[in-house]
């Protein structure tokens, strides 16, 4: 491959944006990562896959179970399809929410089926792998499937050796589009004095991208872009050109994405079910046209991958058109969309469902508790613990949203009630519960067991550096704590065993000395 006359390297001219190859850089690039896109934090996931996210969704997943309860339809088992799982970190806190809200139900509603899926064999393995989904295997309430949203028309569950088929489920099947729609190939048009054009881009590296991992290329390409005035009917499917051409008369001018593929993937998995599909997508996006108008030539997002916007009000329109029910936010949102298509027989009777929507999503949503993260972090040095647990609570004791307050939570503990005392051990257990390891390396439970350490919970701190050895390894400091966390428990044999396998494992670590000098007469 030659370099032009600028200097860069040609990858591809002149070609469809749906068909360019960077859409296959995409997936090179979650090939070449694995679970390291997430662990690694290069691709950001906190936004859409956090505690409180999982607890919206899980509202709606059980607003839809209480529906079919009503309807009579408990008899067979609801499948839940997760598209591009990656880390698995919102399927985790989906089913822990789910759980505990089918076990408070009273009223009789079917079986579900968590399905895990992706495209990078690396991440399957690692979720069938994972200590914290073994129980949910075990109960059958979770399976693992390849599936390709572009390419795929059925489904096999690894763990139920079952093919999924068309027209082979009697429930409707429930699908979760988190963070994907903006990743998988879409048209790129530009509305301008009536007239719809058809937008292709060239590609090109500032170095010669034999040599460059997928990652580094991703960072290096530049595009450009052509454009040509498109034929009368584009496509073939009839509505999803009336779709496209209706753009001419309510945009004045404005590079529009058109997300065909999703909404062939969409009708791909609504044909597996025989009553349909209640679609959930979370993504950053737009479904009122005012906000579509005016969009400059496209500057495509990389973090690792590369992502876009999402063009909701299109594939509301397309799923009204099968006779579906579309869910957005009524007000205006400010960092991502979370809508709701209903794809069902008769949906306007899913009663449960659309209010679940409204109390998730509509009155108080993920959005919201985004402004909220923003506002909390701006004014951290002036929040008190009642506060700080308050925050805690409404995140569903989010992890990672948890880390980010930390250093606040050590400052204001030193000085605090017995009540508060108890309240913060109670809030760090949740969080616990709440954490989903995907081999990050922040050590949770180590800090935990610190916290709990300087309250004077000696019990709780120990049970937590044994955590922290068990998920990251035997390393000096978490020796210490547990020497020093079986000192004040007055466990003094423990404390002497420790301390000698701790000389042995690390004979250089300087804060031995210290532990030597402790009176345990």
């Amino acid at each position: 491959m030659e370099s032009n006359a600028s200097n860069l390297f040609e990858i591809e001219s002149n070609q469809s944006f749906s068909k360019s190859k960077i859409w296959q850089l995409n997936r090179d690039f979650y090939q070449f990562r694995g679970i390291s896109a997430f662990s690694e934090n290069i691709v950001p996931h906190h936004l859409t896959s956090n505690a409180f996210v999982g607890k919206a969704y899980a509202e709606l997943i059980f607003g839809l179970l209480k529906d079919l309860g009503v309807k009579g339809k408990t008899t067979e088992t609801v499948y839940i399809l997760e598209l591009g799982t990656g880390h698995g970190r919102l399927a985790f806190h989906i089913l822990m929410h789910l759980l505990n809200l089918t076990k408070e139900t009273k009223l009789k509603i079917p079986a579900f089926c968590y399905v895990l899926s992706d495209i990078v064999e690396e991440n399957l393995n690692f979720f069938e792998a994972h200590s914290q989904f073994k129980v949910f295997f075990e109960q059958g309430i979770l399976d693992v499937s390849y599936f390709d949203a572009v390419g795929s028309k059925e489904l096999y569950l690894r763990k139920a050796k079952k093919s999924i088929e068309a027209q082979s489920l009697e429930q409707p099947i429930v699908a979760i589009a988190n963070y994907f729609f903006d990743s998988i190939p879409t048209e790129l048009f530009l509305i301008k004095d009536k007239v719809v054009s058809d937008v292709s881009i060239s590609i090109a590296a500032s170095e010669d991208p034999a040599t460059l991992n997928p990652e580094t290329l991703i960072e290096q390409i530049t595009l450009t872009y052509e454009h040509t005035l498109t034929e009368n009917p584009y496509y073939d499917n009839p509505v999803i050109n009336e779709i496209l051409e209706s753009y001419k008369d309510i945009l004045s001018h404005s590079y529009l994405f058109f997300p065909e593929q999703c909404m062939h993937c969409i009708k791909n998995i609504e044909q597996l079910s025989k009553e349909g599909l209640l679609m959930l997508s979370m993504d950053k996006g737009f479904h009122e046209v005012h906000d579509m108008d005016n969009k400059k030539e496209p500057d495509v997002v990389t973090h690792g991958s590369f992502s876009i916007w999402v063009n909701y009000h299109a594939l509301g329109v397309f799923c009204e058109k099968q006779g579906g029910k579309v869910l957005f936010p009524t007000y205006s949102t400010f960092h991502l969309e979370l809508g709701a298509f209903l794809l069902l027989k008769n949906a306007d009777s899913y009663a449960h469902t659309i209010d679940a929507y409204q109390k998730s999503v509509d009155d108080f949503g993920p959005d919201d508790f985004n402004s909220l993260k923003h506002l909390s972090y701006f004014n951290v040095s002036r929040l008190k613990v009642k506060e700080l647990i308050a925050l805690f609570r409404l995140s569903a004791y989010d992890s990672t949203y948890f880390i980010k307050l930390l250093p606040r939570l050590k400052q204001v503990a030193k000085a605090i009630s017995f009540n508060e005392r108890k309240r913060i051990g109670e809030t760090l257990h949740k969080v616990w519960e709440s954490y989903f390891s995907i081999g990050e390396d922040y050590d949770l439970a180590y800090e935990i067991g610190g916290v709990f350490y300087d309250l004077g919970f000696y019990a709780e701190a120990l049970l937590y550096f044994k955590h922290s050895e068990k998920l990251h390894g035997q390393k000096p400091d978490t020796f210490y704590n547990l020497a020093l966390s079986y000192y004040q428990l007055r466990q003094d044999k423990l404390f002497f065993q420790t301390i000698n396998q701790a000389k042995a494992a690390f004979p250089a670590f300087e804060q031995w000395a210290a532990l030597d000098k402790l009176d345990v007469s």
